[in-house]
This record gives structure tokens, sequence and C-alpha cells, in this order.
């Protein structure tokens, strides 16, 4: 992998931390924060980091969210023991300009909104006294940055945490895209052996020659079970890259959600018999492939990838999200039965790449190279600055993420067009560093389109609303046929297929409605998720399908569903308080482990008609129904999903039971409906 340094770019990865000579130190609090309009002396407002400007406008459904400046700024102390280290800034996630300024002296700048920076402010500080930091940020639109537009909102400010991090002078190099200084190259794995090549990147900035160790040891379950110590001699202000290879028999294999192990990785640098700095990193072995017949094969074995797709906002907090929120999206997820996730249309915070590593979660992570979709506009400019770009975001996902076992696809566009400046030969760039930077994995899109632009990554996957946006969702069963037939060789894949629901839309009778109103009955969303994933599910050959979307997420411009400002595809409500009955119809057919019993339409309680249809989604194999303590009958389900017709209500208050299991496994849902 060839490394050149750009700018002083470090990550920290959460749960796999640093020790020793290196320390790291959040500095979240205490921020002050003005609106670059604001010129004025003492405007300034406090606030705590993650933190975006957009948590109330562009979730109103304002067309004109604020996109603009906005000014951070904070005095930190700076230890005077520190005056012979290095000492860093490290953003994990700025939205979307950044500019940093130390003492009012001006640092540099990083351009894009979804991946982690770091500058050396060691030169611009005073020690043994405070320092004032200075970021200026800017999410309005510009032609050099990617994305230029999406289905979802810009938020605006340093959204993610930030770090102060200190090391000697001889470290292991936090220079190269964000990246933690170690690459862990997978070879030649199989379930009999496999060998790594840990490349360690080195940085001696002392004014003296030095030498050094550089150990490597690997952890399983907490016993070290393998080390190797590579002698360095390094020159006074220099960078180098050391490779040390090494080789586990019969290595217990990251497995996905069956079986997600990880190894811990340690990787050191000894100078004097002291260990002077010091990384960890996660070591998830695995092998795969994806087959344009038969789909996707994890470690040998076939594996059906069902996926979803998730947006990193919630209600009231825009994408200023705790590690806690990311966990309980994750968990959600988990609940589901889900095995993969897309992460859409750009990079997460480097903790969700932890958690679905440890969750066993197959992931497709890509850069924010977004199409129009079915709006006005372009994603894509052929001028050398956003290509430029394009490639720096490109190199920062792949270098700052490498070594996640569960990142399995780099993801290269969505919904491009071809029509103007046409995009496929810069995709075929993007490929190419694909290949470059890591050959193991596989390069895949999102397209919306035929054309020339699907012929370029290793697999491809489109967006489908079959159901939705035209058509019967029975029909992406006859679509995926007529591509398989004409194009026996592609690998494909289904990106997002979706419905919008909102829990206080009802309707007697299940009908399709308009997706631009602002009527969609929750029973629509449900039904059409049923016919789709048995079209899906029916064809070996779709190598994986993601759902769109997991959450309801938030996009100003849409004015349609319950409310503005929100694009209600989710299978979760916004605030994640409330799982729609597509939800449930998935957890039925796809979780294994929990026992589901769930009434649709649960939320349709004030009724006319006195005959309604009752349907039920479980993973057992009878159900039994109850009206007003009456038993009604038995059903036995396909895909999960057990019908009855024509039962009649009484009026008032009528009791639905649906009962399943026997003996102490008996399990019994209920809810209550009133015909008027």
């Amino acid at each position: 992998m060839a490394k050149k340094i750009a700018i002083c770019i470090i990550i920290f990865i959460y749960g796999y931390s640093f020790s020793q000579s290196r320390e790291q130190f959040l500095v979240n609090d205490n921020w002050e924060f003005t609106y670059g309009y604001n010129v004025k002396k003492n405007s300034s407002k406090r606030i705590t980091i993650p933190h975006t400007w957009n948590n109330t406008d562009a979730l109103i459904g304002d067309l004109d969210y604020y996109r603009g400046i906005g000014s951070y700024s904070k005095s930190i102390h700076i230890n005077k023991q520190w005056e012979n280290k290095r000492v860093f800034l490290k953003f994990d996630g700025v939205n979307t300009v950044s500019n940093l300024f130390i003492n009012e002296k001006h640092v540099g700048e990083h351009r894009g909104g979804y991946s982690s920076f770091i500058f050396e402010i060691t030169n611009h500080l005073n020690f043994g006294v405070d320092n004032k930091i200075d970021v200026q940020v800017n999410n309005a639109p510009q032609l050099d940055v990617m994305p230029l537009l999406g289905d979802f909102n810009f938020y605006g400010g340093i959204y993610r945490d930030v770090h102060l991090l200190v090391t000697e002078k001889t470290c292991i190099n936090p220079l190269d895209f964000a990246s933690p200084g170690v690459y862990l190259h997978q070879n030649n794995v199989s379930e009999n052996s496999a060998d790594v090549d840990a490349e360690v990147l080195i940085s001696n900035q002392d004014s003296l020659d030095k030498n050094i160790n550089v150990i490597v040891k690997i952890f399983k379950e907490g016993k070290e079970i393998s080390s190797k110590i590579k002698e360095l001699k390094i020159s006074k202000n220099t960078d180098v890259s050391v490779n040390i290879p090494f080789k586990l028999n019969k290595p217990r294999l990251w497995n996905g959600r069956k079986d997600p192990f990880l190894y811990k990785v340690e990787i050191s640098i000894r100078h004097k018999g002291k260990v002077i700095d010091k990384v960890i990193q996660p070591l998830g072995l695995r092998f795969f492939r994806v087959d344009s017949q038969n789909g996707f094969f994890l470690n040998g074995k076939h594996l059906q990838l069902k996926g979803v797709c998730r947006h990193q906002d919630r209600s009231e907090l825009g994408n200023a999200l705790l590690q806690a929120h990311h966990k309980e999206d994750v968990e959600i997820l988990l609940e589901m039965g889900a095995n993969a996730m897309r992460l859409s249309h750009y990079p997460h915070a480097p903790y969700v790449y932890d958690l679905l590593d440890k969750g066993g979660i197959v992931t497709w992570s890509e850069i924010p190279l977004v199409g129009p979709g079915g709006y006005r506009g372009k994603g894509f400019v052929d001028q050398k600055s956003f290509k430029d770009n394009g490639k720096q975001q490109l190199y920062e996902m792949i270098r700052q993420n490498y070594n996640h076992p569960s990142i399995i696809f780099w993801g290269l566009f969505n919904e491009l067009k071809e029509r103007g400046d046409n995009p496929t030969d810069y995709v075929t760039e993007l490929n190419r560093v694909v290949k470059e930077e890591d050959s193991n994995r596989i390069s895949v899109a999102a397209s919306n389109i035929n054309g020339n632009i699907n012929n370029i990554t290793d697999a491809i996957a489109w967006n489908k609303y079959y159901g939705w946006y035209g058509g019967q969702p029975k029909q992406i069963g006859d679509w995926a046929d007529n591509t398989h037939q004409k194009n026996p060789n592609f690998k494909i894949g289904v990106s997002e297929y979706g419905a919008g629901a909102s829990i206080y839309h009802h309707q007697q009778k299940n009908q399709k409605s308009n997706p631009t109103s602002y009527w969609h009955p929750e029973s629509w969303q449900a039904y059409y998720h049923e016919e789709n994933w048995k079209a899906i599910n029916e064809r070996p050959f779709i190598w994986g399908s993601f759902i769109w979307n997991l959450f309801d997420f938030g996009a100003a411009h849409r004015t349609e569903g319950d409310r503005d400002g929100r694009n209600d595809k989710g299978l979760v409500s916004f605030n994640r308080k409330v799982k729609k009955d597509a939800f449930w119809f998935y957890k039925a057919n796809w979780n294994k482990n929990d026992k589901v019993l769930h009434i649709a339409n649960r939320r349709f309680i004030n009724r006319k008609e006195s005959k309604t249809n009752i349907k039920v989604y479980a993973n057992y194999k009878e159900v039994k129904l109850f009206v007003n303590g009456k038993f009604i009958g038995q059903k036995n389900g396909v895909y999960a999903t057990f019908q009855w017709e024509d039962v009649q209500l009484i009026k008032g208050k009528n009791i639905i039971e649906v009962k399943a299991g026997k003996g102490k496994n008996l399990t019994s849902d209920k809810c209550t409906w009133v015909l008027e």
C-alpha cells in the first residue's frame, strides 16, 4: 500500500485504545459557539461537543435551514511537561469544511464532513499556559467538496468527538490519512492458517537518530499467542514503514453473527528498554467472495446478506449523536436479526465500526459520491478540485477503517447519472484506488440506471422501489430475473428498497398511496416489505439486500407523510421509540433466537367497518386467534405471516388476542380496537 502523507491526521478507535506514554484527552466540554454572521463581542453561547447548529431548523422542513459558517472556540491548558513531546488536535467528524486556528494563527484546513482528521499543533502552542483554539466550520454547498447533494440533511457543526493527543517525538505515525498507523494485511486466510503482515508506520521527529525495537503481539481471549520483534535504526526527522509478518495455524475466524471473534494486536515501540508508544488494533480473520449465481460466501460458506441502511441522525439531535445512541441503533439492528448494514451515504462514526465488528455485521462503507436520485441537480462535476476531494475522502475512509473485519465492501457511489458530465471515467479511477489500497475487499456501488457505470466495480447493486415509486411490490422479482438473464456475470444486489409509513396513518382496505402525498399508511409499508422480501429471498443469485431504511431520518426538502422534513421509510421511528409493523415482519423472519408474536395494524384503533382482516407476524409454527375471549381459529404461517379474513367485531371495545406456544412457553399478544 502506497503511503502518501497529506496532512497531519490520526484516528482514535474506541475500544482499541492507547497506553504507556501516548496520552489522549477528550476535549468536548466548554466550547463557545457563534454563528459566522454574528460579529458582536460576548455574543457566543456555551455548548458541548457533539454539536450541530441544524438540530431545529433542518428538522422542521425548513428548506432554507442555515448552511454557512459557525465558529467554535475554547481555551485549553497545555502542560509544561509536554514541551518535548508532540501534540495533536483530532476531530472525529466536522461538517463540512474546517479551518483550525491556534492562538489566532492558522494551522490548516480539512475539506469533507464524514472522516476523521487531526492537525499537529506542537509548534503553535505555548506550554505551561492556556492556549486558545478556534475552529471555523462551513456547511455551505461547494462545488469542490463531496457530496454536492443528497436526499438527507447536511447538518453543520463539530458533531463528533474532539481529542487532544500527546506522543513522544518518536511514535507510531499519526500522519497517514487518519489511520492508526498500523495496517494488518490479511493474506492467504483459510480455516487451516492465516498469514498476516503487520505494516507499522514509524515517525521520528527527534533531533537524534534512534535504535528502536518494533514489537507486535497477538492476543487470543486475553492470552498472548504470538510475538515478533524487529530491530530498527531510524534517522532523525524521518518517517519509515516496517513490515512484520506472522502466521497463525488453525485460526478462529471472524464468522459474522455466528461467531464475531476478534484477536487483539498490540503494536509497540521500545527504546532503551522502555516502551515509548503503543497502539492496539482488532484483528478479525476471514475470507469471502461474491458469486454471480449463488451470492455471498463468508469463510467458504454461503451467507445470505439480510441488510439495512442507516443514516446517522435522530429527532431533536440532528447528527450530534453520543455513543449511547450509536449503541442503541446497533442493538435494534441485532434484535431485528439483520446480519449486514450499508452505512449510507458516507463513513459513520469510528465507534460504529467497533460495534459492527463486535456484532458480526457484514458492512458496506461508502464515500459520499451521491447523485440526485429523483431530484434536480447533479452529484458529480468534472473538475479537478472536486475529483481530488473525492479521492481524498476515499483514502481517508479506507485507511482509517482498514483493520475493521466487519467491512467487506467499499462503496463508490450512489445513484449517479451518465448525462452531462459523465462520472464513469472518474468512478473507474476510484475503483483503481480501491484495488491499489485494498485488493482483498470488494468494491461495490448503488445504481438506479442502466449503463456502463454499472460495469466498473466488483459487484453492483440497485436501488429499487417497486410498489412505492410506481409498479407493484412483486415486480422486483421480475426485474431481478430479467437483469440476471441479460447479464449472467453480473453480481447483483439490492442496495435499497423501501416504502414510507406513518404510525398515525391507517386504512381499512390495503391500498397503495401516493408517495409524495401526506398519506402514508403503515399497512402498505408492511405489505410492501412482505412481497419484496419474498421475491428477494427466493432468488439466490442476489448476493445481498439492504432495506431503506432502518430508521426514519431528516430530509428538509420532503413534504410528505405526517410531517414535513422527514423521510419516513424507516422500520423504526426517528426517535427510535416505535417499531413499525414492517420491523416485526422482518424480526419474525430473520431472528431465530427470540420468539416473536405481534398483531399488525394494532395502532388502527378506531374502526368503522364491523368486519376486518387480522394479520399477525410470528416465528411460531401455529398461532391461535381470540376476539373478545372467543376462539376464532388457528393458522399456520407463510413467511412468518398469519392472516384471518372477515373477522366480526362488535360495537364498542374489542379485545384482540393471539396465543402461540405451549405450557411454560405459552406467549400472547393483545390489543384493543374500537368499532364506532
